[in-house]
């Protein structure tokens, strides 16, 4: 089973920037459908942003639209979320997660759900201060 593990989260000012990673075991392959949520001291965990790694088609939620880029690193085996002009809303738990069906993808009404994802990474705590 494809282990998840995330990187990158840190303490940082607003107006900064930050690059999370989500890394998969090197003798492995990045999963079919792959995306970042989010989840906030006492909210729900929610979706953030996703890609279809077999053509680095992307989605974003809403509220990722503009500060938020995902990426691929077929070499080094990564998913990326940048996340630009962090703002202290912002600050969350970071979590990777994965689906090796392709159509996980194409479902676009669940895309953003976190209970249709069964693999994830233990997460990444992004904390932004003003």
């Amino acid at each position: 089973r494809v282990q998840l593990v995330e990187s990158g989260g840190g303490s940082v000012k607003a107006g900064g920037s930050l690059i999370l990673s989500c890394a998969v075991p090197k003798n492995s392959y990045l999963s079919s459908c792959m995306g970042w949520f989010r989840q906030a001291p006492g909210k729900e965990r929610e979706g953030v942003a996703m890609i279809y790694t077999g053509r680095s088609t992307t989605y974003y939620a809403d509220s990722a639209k503009g500060r938020f880029t995902i990426s691929q690193d077929n070499a080094e085996k990564t998913v990326n979320l940048q996340i630009n002009n962090l703002e202290p809303e912002d600050t969350a738990m970071y979590y990777c997660a994965a689906d090796g069906r392709p159509e996980r993808c194409s479902d676009l009404n669940g895309l953003f759900q976190p209970s249709l994802w069964a693999l994830w990474g233990p997460g990444t705590q992004v904390t932004v201060f003003a």
